[in-house]
């Protein structure tokens, strides 16, 4: 008798977690229940796949538990066509009976495939298998739903359905491919376990205490000391002058281009220090190095340590790299651990800091100058701009732009600072607009600026108040909105900083050019302003200077490589690595009080490298952690391309590797986009070669050579950029592009969408246009009431 298959789901409730087993037929189970000792709990007969999954559409990973009442369409359902695509819209309305056709239709395709060598890689089915389990895949499937089509007027439809709606909704056809292949590879992959397997697997994905993760710190009982604020009032450069004063320490920062301000700055003090980020390490010659400086990511939470600085704390709320805040709290090995943020991080570290037993002291600051959001925007006039005036430009090709216009338009020069500006020229930027007493007028600047720049910055003025987040347009969050804002109104200059910090010794220009940590200690009366180029952006910043954002509740985590190589063990060797992670996470059990990270660039690189073998798991987890932009076409090839290198541990010789575009670099500069898109390409590519260098230091070989070929493409970008001008037909699709994302927000906010109504775009913009003379009038303008001198954020 063959063993039965297996599925199952750690189902969550209110004070109980129950594990379902389900034995035989996929859709179609009898189920055991057990809890988590293992005892028997009862048994039973069920009919419909009752599963708590988290799935991935379009690389997108969000939970979705069973079927949802909100899911049930409206009356008046849109009729399907066999092989008809469907709007956003109109798929929000369509029937079961239609998303079962939908879904057999998807379901031929993939019989189509099964023949397919990269099809069989991608899903794990081995060849001389794939048809069986196909089959049996496809038999469940139908059964589920043709006893549900039998009796539907009395039951609600099977939960797959709501999973596969959601998915629908979102991506169309290639989200139901996208949950047919995970639900196939689970049929797959769970046919071999056990009862043991399983049980062993939901322990090992018990996630509920990372605390844990980190047993020599908590071996110690340390000193944390949590400084917050608004922007400009003080918070860090307190923190960073404990650090300084300590024998040893180690700075967090958010940015490349924050840890690289430190790094100059304490090794100009004396304080010789390391440089650590993903792709660069500076090591400082010498044996009395006791310093670092680093992207919170690279935190060394094994080594110990007086002072550690952790800088926007708050993050460690955010989706995507929350992990790595969570981690550097839970892990650094400091005897003073200082973390600076915003106030909405207090409660939840104060619960971190009680459960670790750690001594928690809070500090807060006020904002050292008055910030008010002013009544009247640009109205698009850049001749409106006045001196000390930053522009916030969410784009490295629209900054250079209106660095042009600008310097056109007023006659006076433009000093530019984004992220990935060289350090040396970055310095030269800040310290050229900085300057009083030249005709730098006016700065450019990305978003960069609102992560602890220290910029003589008199009015931020936002472009747009919408930025691309890699899928769409979409809104600025409040405390985006605020923090970006509060650089307006810095009372001293970095040169005056700089003048303070020479007072405390003989320094170098570096220090007198840095600009992360200068922030007197008494309150002055400089007020900063904060305005839109366009009007129909004005009511949004408004609303955000007034707002307050809610407490962050959860800290992010990510499953510790040690449990994703234990985890892995239980899947055959040919179970596609991302099965495995998308299983991992589908099953954890976490605490209320953390969340875990999202899993979509992890999945689309562990997707493109499948094909790869002799990578073992821990090559894989390394791989998945790489910077890949997983959108390039052109980095598909390129990571491909390197994983061959380390699974056979040769050919990592930068010139060896012949699908790098290094050619490119031998063509005359133009501003054609395709040529600078190449350019763009191949810096990505550098950026990944080094850091896999310093995870493969056998395998890549060529680090000198990539530092001096990512320089040479740097320059290149910058030649591109200098000389681009955005014409008049680019700027009015911009314009389109931002109010067809404001008309979304609108509509949501409004709950249209919903409800599946449509405003039209001139009525949404004539709304925006009323509601921002409302906001106008309820609002002074700062350069008319300066007696009040009460910030705002």
């Amino acid at each position: 008798m063959s063993k039965p298959a297996t599925v199952f789901s750690a189902l969550s409730g209110r004070g109980n977690r129950r594990l379902h087993f389900f034995h035989g037929n996929l859709l179609h189970p009898t189920t055991e229940v057990f809890d988590l000792n293992g005892e028997r709990e009862s048994n039973y007969r069920i009919d419909l796949l009752d599963v708590t999954i988290r799935i991935q559409h379009d690389q997108l990973t969000e939970q979705v538990h069973g079927f949802r009442s909100t899911d049930v369409p409206p009356k008046d359902n849109t009729k399907y066509q066999p092989g008809q695509q469907l709007q956003r819209a109109t798929r929000r309305r369509i029937a079961e009976e239609d998303l079962i056709t939908i879904t057999i239709e998807r379901l031929e395709q993939f019989l189509g495939q099964t023949d397919d060598p990269s099809f069989l890689i991608k899903t794990g089915l081995i060849a001389n298998k794939a048809k069986t389990h196909f089959a049996k895949f496809k038999s469940d499937l139908l059964l589920s739903f043709k006893e549900w089509s039998g009796l539907h007027k009395r039951r609600v439809p099977p939960p797959i359905l709501g999973v596969l709606r959601q998915a629908y909704i979102e991506n169309g056809e290639s989200g139901i491919d996208a949950q047919l292949k995970f639900a196939l590879q689970g049929h797959v992959a769970n046919s071999s376990f056990t009862k043991s397997d399983i049980l062993n697997q939901v322990r090992l994905a018990d996630l509920r205490y990372p605390y844990e993760w980190y047993p020599a710190t908590r071996a110690i009982q340390r000193n944390i000391h949590l400084h917050v604020g608004p922007t400009n009032s003080g918070k860090t450069y307190h923190a960073l002058k404990r650090l300084e004063a300590a024998s040893s320490g180690i700075y967090a920062g958010p940015l490349r281009l924050l840890a690289h301000e430190v790094y100059s700055r304490l090794n100009a003090l004396g304080k010789p220090c390391n440089l650590i980020t993903g792709d660069e390490r500076i090591q400082v010659e010498g044996d009395e190095v006791s310093m670092s400086s680093c992207t919170v990511e690279m935190v060394p939470v094994n080594r110990n340590v007086e002072v550690a600085v952790v800088d926007e704390i708050q993050m460690i709320g955010n989706d995507h790299r929350g992990w790595a805040w969570t981690q550097a709290v839970l892990g650094l090995k400091a005897q003073e651990l200082h973390l600076c943020g915003e106030e909405r991080a207090v409660p939840l570290i104060r619960q971190l800091a009680a459960a670790m037993g750690d001594h928690l002291e809070i500090h807060h600051y006020e904002r050292l100058s008055p910030l008010r959001p002013m009544s009247t925007s640009l109205n698009g006039d850049l001749r409106k701009l006045r001196k000390g005036d930053c522009l916030v430009v969410f784009s490295r090709m629209q900054i250079h732009a209106y660095r042009k216009d600008i310097e056109k338009l007023t006659g006076k020069r433009v000093a530019v600072v984004y992220g990935s500006l060289p350090p040396e020229i970055r310095a030269q930027q800040a310290k050229l607009f900085n300057d009083p007493d030249n005709d730098y007028d006016f700065l450019v600047a990305s978003d960069a600026i609102g992560m602890g720049l220290n910029l003589s910055i008199k009015r931020i003025i936002f472009e747009s108040t919408s930025r691309h987040n890699g899928e769409q347009l979409k809104t600025l969050e409040v405390p985006d909105i605020k923090q970006i804002a509060g650089r307006a109104g810095r009372y001293r200059t970095a040169a005056d900083a700089a003048k303070d910090v020479m007072m405390e010794g003989s320094v170098t220009s570096d220090a007198k050019n840095s600009m992360a940590v200068a922030v007197p200690a008494t309150p002055g009366t400089n007020l900063g302003l904060v305005t839109t180029l366009e009007r129909m952006d004005l009511p949004i910043v408004q609303r955000a200077m007034q707002s307050e954002a809610g407490p962050i509740t959860t800290a992010g985590i990510f499953p510790p490589d040690s449990i994703i190589l234990k985890f892995s063990k239980y899947f055959p060797s040919e179970t596609p690595f991302s099965y495995i992670l998308l299983r991992l996470h589908e099953i954890a059990r976490v605490h209320t009080r953390f969340h875990l990270c999202n899993l979509r660039a992890y999945i689309g690189t562990a997707d493109l490298i499948q094909q790869v073998k002799d990578l073992t798991v821990a090559d894989r987890i390394s791989l998945c952690a790489s910077p890949v932009d997983t959108k390039d076409p052109g980095a598909h090839k390129i990571i491909l391309a390197l994983a061959r290198c380390i699974a056979t541990q040769r050919g990592g010789n930068l010139l060896d590797i012949h699908e790098l575009n290094l050619e490119i670099l031998d063509q005359p500069v133009t501003t054609d986009r395709e040529y600078l898109k190449q350019l763009e390409s191949l810096h990505k590519s550098i950026v990944l070669y080094l850091w896999l260098s310093y995870r493969f230091i056998g395998v890549f070989p060529s680090q000198a050579m990539a530092f001096h070929v990512k320089g040479l493409t740097e320059e290149k970008i910058d030649k591109v950029l200098t000389e681009i001008s955005l014409n008049k037909n680019f700027k009015d699709h911009l314009k389109k592009l931002k109010e067809q994302a404001m008309l979304k927000a609108f509509q949501t906010q409004a709950g249209l969408a919903e409800n599946g109504m449509q405003l039209s775009e001139s009525t949404a913009m004539e709304a925006l246009e009323i509601e921002d003379g409302m906001a106008s009038l309820g609002v002074a303008d700062p350069l008319q009431d300066m007696s009040q001198g009460v910030p705002v954020g």
